[in-house]
């Protein structure tokens, strides 16, 4: 398997931190064509950006292509993970941007390791086409529901004029949208208990010179449905959470964030993994699996990613040269993953009372349903083999661990009594996390 540290300009990032564009695909190609004109030049190249959308219409890139931007299918997911060591403590934030019926929608959550969490379902949202972003303007953050048959009331965040180079920014204050985030930013208002407001360093972001994301292979494969990204595996955070009665400093955070997207929401079922605060801080792993759909074709397969203490980079799961063994189970989670002489195992544990039950989208009947069991704060132990000879051996205990399924989710609300109309579920038992009810330094 090779490995590589990311590029030091990958790692710094520059630019206005309220700009959630970064640039078009390395892959040489635009989907904003160019001036185009006559010449023959601008004729190909209308025709070229014109395939290349409708080819990442279907959820597929390129190599080398900007996984970030917004393909334009019916879900396009948003997930930040903040993990705080000194305190012991996690928040996590996600929107998913849904094309519905009336209009794009948004799923949304913020939910803390002290067994806080606040879901909704909000009329109008935005991803950005250019870069890494998305938005909602919202209403009511209460809604279990988006209003239905009415369309939105508000459209969808419109992108800035393209400049040359096409850049395009969402608005840098939240103001009346509930939700919004990019690279540099996180905002979520979803009621005077529900906020974060967080200025993001995203130190460590996946390598730029690398051809293929966390989905590998299956990236240039159109229609799947599902696609995986771990753009950002390390970074820091400064600002402050507000999850129930409790304030938080997340100043100094381990960040990091992923990007799913496909159709029509996600798989019949699925097993994620995230895990950052091991002894040595650069040292980051995340895994996501399930069942890969296209068309009358399917297969089961997991990817997982291990950003070493010494930033070297390690990705496994394809299927014929690096494959991912799974073993996944009501509190369990065990991978073995091989390729290229290195090995990694990795083995979760989390009582199912801790998790969260979080909703997920489905799009085209612009609702959000139970979905997920999510652990915030778990245990995760790893270790890294290098031809049979330990590399490196790593546990954290505020690991996010996940079942995904609707008969799971389910079945985990059935057990903790909830109604039966219920999308989400706080833990039956919170695990993880400092109670502070006022503000923690």
């Amino acid at each position: 398997m090779s490995s590589a540290t990311p590029d030091p300009d990958e790692r710094r990032g520059r630019g206005d931190p309220t700009d959630v564009s970064r640039s078009a695909d390395r892959s040489g190609f635009s989907d904003q064509g160019g001036r185009g004109g006559r010449s023959p030049a601008g004729w190909l190249a209308g025709i070229r950006a014109r395939t290349l959308a409708a080819y990442r219409a279907t959820g597929a890139d390129l190599p080398w292509g900007d996984l970030r931007r917004a393909h334009g299918v019916a879900m396009e997911g948003y997930f930040w993970r903040f993990t705080d060591v000194e305190r012991s403590r996690v928040v996590i934030a996600l929107i998913g941007v849904n094309r519905g019926p009336h209009g794009p929608w948004a799923t949304v959550a913020l939910a803390g390791s002290n067994g806080f969490l606040r879901t909704a379902a909000l009329p109008g949202a935005w991803a950005d086409p250019y870069g890494l972003g998305a938005a909602s303007p919202g209403s009511d953050p209460h809604l279990s529901v988006v209003p239905d048959p009415a369309p939105p009331p508000d459209p969808p965040l419109p992108p800035v004029s393209p400049r040359r180079g096409g850049r395009t920014s969402v608005p840098p204050s939240a103001g009346n949208h509930l939700f919004v985030g990019n690279d540099r930013i996180l905002r979520v208002d979803l009621g005077p208990d529900a906020r974060l407001d967080l200025r993001l360093d995203p130190a460590d972001t996946w390598p730029a010179h690398r051809a293929l994301g966390g989905s590998s292979g299956f990236q240039l494969l159109p229609g799947l449905n599902q696609y995986w990204h771990p753009w950002l595996l390390g970074g820091r955070a400064a600002g402050e959470a507000i999850l129930g009665g409790e304030i938080w400093r997340l100043d100094g955070a381990a960040v990091y964030g992923e990007k799913n997207w496909g159709k029509e929401g996600f798989p019949e079922a699925w097993w994620w993994g995230q895990a950052q605060g091991f002894a040595e801080p650069a040292a980051c792993v995340a895994f996501a699996g399930g069942k890969v759909v296209a068309g009358p074709l399917s297969t089961t397969v997991t990817a997982l990613v291990v950003r070493l203490p010494d930033g070297r980079l390690l990705r496994f799961g394809n299927p014929g040269t690096s494959p991912v063994r799974a073993d996944i189970g009501p509190g369990q989670w065990h991978l073995d993953g091989r390729g290229r002489g290195w090995r990694v195992i990795v083995d979760g544990a989390g009582d199912p009372s801790a998790a969260h039950v979080l909703p997920v989208p489905l799009p085209s009947q612009q609702r959000n349903v139970a979905g997920d069991v999510e652990h915030l704060a778990a245990r995760m132990a790893v270790r890294v083999e290098r031809r049979g000879r330990t590399s490196w051996v790593g546990e954290s205990t505020l690991a996010g661990l996940e079942i995904g399924g609707f008969d799971s989710a389910r079945e985990e609300l059935r057990r903790r009594g909830a109604p039966a109309d219920a999308i989400d579920a706080p833990p039956a038992a919170p695990a993880g996390g400092r109670r502070d009810p006022r503000r923690a330094g």
